[in-house]
């Protein structure tokens, strides 16, 4: 585990980049982390998905699969690969500041 700055905010991140309090999230960090991965700018549609990213890790203590997130966030699954490209479920949760979704490599 290790502490750095992102978003003029300090926060604890995992050996893998994510956060390892989801309290400590914010829509700054969102933004930051997202860059990061090479996502220019979040849309309302990139929203949709983190919002339900953390809602559900909220209820069950772990990201959604790739198929409970296509089927139950409303965002189809080509639109999910155009929206995080390389690893949808990975970057969002990374972005969503949740841990890594128990299946994902």
């Amino acid at each position: 585990m290790s502490q750095i700055e992102i978003a003029e905010l300090n926060v604890d991140l995992d050996d893998q980049g994510y956060l390892t309090d989801h309290n400590q999230w914010t829509k700054e960090i969102a933004v930051a982390i997202a860059g990061e991965e090479g996502i220019i700018e979040l849309t309302d549609r990139h929203f949709v998905v983190i919002d339900f990213m953390r809602k559900e890790f909220k209820e069950t203590g772990t990201g959604p699969s790739i198929r409970r997130l296509t089927k139950q966030s409303g965002v189809p699954t080509k639109e999910l690969y155009a929206l995080f490209p390389g690893g949808p479920a990975k970057k969002a949760a990374r972005i969503a500041g949740i841990k890594k979704p128990e299946g994902c490599i």
